[in-house]
């Protein structure tokens, strides 16, 4: 990859009552990026605050960037980036039990974004323990892609063991995640990747590894449960399923996101198979169930590259060119407030 410029630092000052935060003025590429400052969020009765240590970068943080979801996100400036992470409580809500200062956690900010920031105000129910075995940047690669592959198999596609599943992007931040909670419960799982990371994902244990760019459609044979992680073709893909079967988008086109959603709502009144989607906001509960997994390592870390909060662009610019083993995080860490 080329040599690219850090993200530049806006200098405001050190009041400790402000954190650094990756914000963005603009619509548009990776460079837009920047480091600056904002206040430490305060918290709720219902919340506790987080000294982030790591954050993950997800398709939907590019969306974000880009503007291309700008009629949900609106175009209020400066905006705010990501949406996980893992870390440590330093305050506690007064009508918060079972949490207290010092408890390294995880989480999700739903419907919000923000997690690339040095704090994170955040609800006591969308945080669970982090996995005890653990770096942060290992806890948050398995974290939006664990809720998101046990809620599309468990939840939406009521996936049952021997069954056939069909993992598109089985070597991305969500598909390698869904390749290993396929193969737990019990699935003959088939994963679809590039060429050159088949081996990774029969590691991760997918019974076939095919790239995508060489093997057909057609010679793929039928499948009980589909998981998307891609997002294009979608009416093609989901002629795949076999009678009674279950297609889960987890993911939308990123170049036509409009087109993409449109053929989600489509497939509910025309054609083969219902494509289901879902808008994830974990709660404690489910994270509870991933942190498990972790803890007994029915899944493990998917770590593609660590980067610096200040080369947080990097991370973007590799997830777009794609190619990805895992998840690309974010190093954030926090001073002491």
């Amino acid at each position: 990859m080329r040599a690219v410029p850090a993200l530049p630092e806006r200098d405001m000052g050190q009041d400790m009552s402000e954190m650094n935060a990756v914000l963005f003025d603009r619509f548009g590429p990776p460079d837009v990026l920047y480091v600056g400052r904002r206040p430490v969020p305060v918290i709720s009765p219902e919340q506790v605050l987080v000294r982030v240590h790591a954050a993950g970068v997800n398709g939907g943080d590019l969306l974000d960037r880009t503007g291309k979801v700008r009629l949900v996100t609106g175009r209020a400036f400066p905006k705010a980036s990501g949406i996980d992470f893992a870390g440590e409580v330093t305050e506690v809500g007064s009508s918060v039990a079972g949490v207290r200062a010092g408890d390294r956690v995880w989480g999700l900010l739903g419907r919000r974004t923000g997690s690339m920031a040095e704090y994170v105000a955040v609800s006591a129910r969308h945080i669970a323990p982090a996995p005890e075995n653990l770096t942060p940047e290992q806890a948050v690669s398995l974290l939006a892609g664990g809720t998101t592959a046990v809620t599309a198999l468990r939840d939406k596609a009521a996936l049952q063991p021997g069954e056939r599943l069909l993992v598109r992007g089985g070597s991305g931040g969500v598909g390698s995640v869904t390749v290993q909670i396929g193969r737990l419960f019990g699935a003959h799982v088939v994963a679809l990747a590039g060429g050159k990371n088949l081996d990774f994902v029969r590691g991760l244990g997918a019974d076939e590894a095919l790239d995508h760019r060489a093997t057909p459609l057609s010679g793929l044979g039928r499948f009980d449960v589909i998981v998307d992680t891609v997002g294009t073709e979608q009416s093609r893909i989901r002629r795949l399923l076999a009678p009674g079967g279950r297609m889960v988008a987890v993911s939308i086109d990123l170049d036509r996101p409009l087109a993409g959603l449109g053929t989600v709502l489509a497939s509910t009144v025309h054609g083969r198979g219902r494509i289901r989607a879902f808008s994830g906001n974990p709660d404690t509960a489910l994270l509870s169930e991933v942190t498990r997994y972790a803890e007994r390592g029915d899944i493990v870390p998917v770590v593609d590259t660590a980067h610096p909060l200040d080369r947080v662009a990097d991370a973007h610019r590799a997830l777009e060119a794609g190619g990805v083993r895992g998840k690309h995080v974010v190093r954030v860490g926090a001073a002491v407030r």
